[in-house]
């Protein structure tokens, strides 16, 4: 596919880029979580920013900053999440990016939780090696919405083959 992806380290100067990205209704029903208001958004993350013990990267597509990707432990499992900018949908790019970020992430399993109803967000998930481990609904400002709980297992590649 055509253009570069290049994973880099978040910096402060991509906040402004990344608010806007979480601010498209659009992608925060795709991902079926709710955007935040600027001061909270740059209170997660600088929290984020801060914690040296995360793995987070930019998004750099033909350059320009596209989204961002990272891993974090909740309850014991170690999630990768990702977020792209609508504009940047439907070209390869967060699997590319997926690709490139799961050999910087020692731990496995890794998992991934996605909305049933985000189809392209489940295709890079399995072009990435992941599989379905479970199917739990999930509550996203009172409403409840099917999410798929996916796993990349120890022994998989982890690496699009695709």
């Amino acid at each position: 596919m055509p253009g570069d992806v290049l994973l880099v380290e978040v910096a402060p100067d991509h906040l402004p880029v990344l608010f806007e990205q979480q601010l498209d209704p659009e992608a925060t029903r795709m991902a079926a979580f709710p955007s935040r208001d600027r001061e909270a958004f740059l209170a997660h993350w600088t929290k984020i920013l801060a914690d040296a013990s995360l793995v987070k990267k930019a998004i750099l597509f033909e350059g320009r900053l596209a989204g961002h990707i990272g891993a974090f432990a909740v309850d014991g499992e170690t999630l990768v999440g990702y977020w792209l900018g609508r504009e940047f949908w439907g070209k390869g790019i967060a699997t590319r990016a997926l690709a490139a970020f799961l050999p910087l992430v020692a731990a496995r399993p890794l998992h991934a939780h996605v909305a049933k109803h985000n189809v392209g967000s489940i295709r890079v998930l399995e072009k990435c090696g992941f599989t379905v481990a479970r199917d739990e609904p999930v509550a996203v400002a009172g409403d409840e919405i099917a999410e798929l709980v996916m796993v990349l297992a120890a022994d998989a590649p982890g690496a699009a083959e695709r």
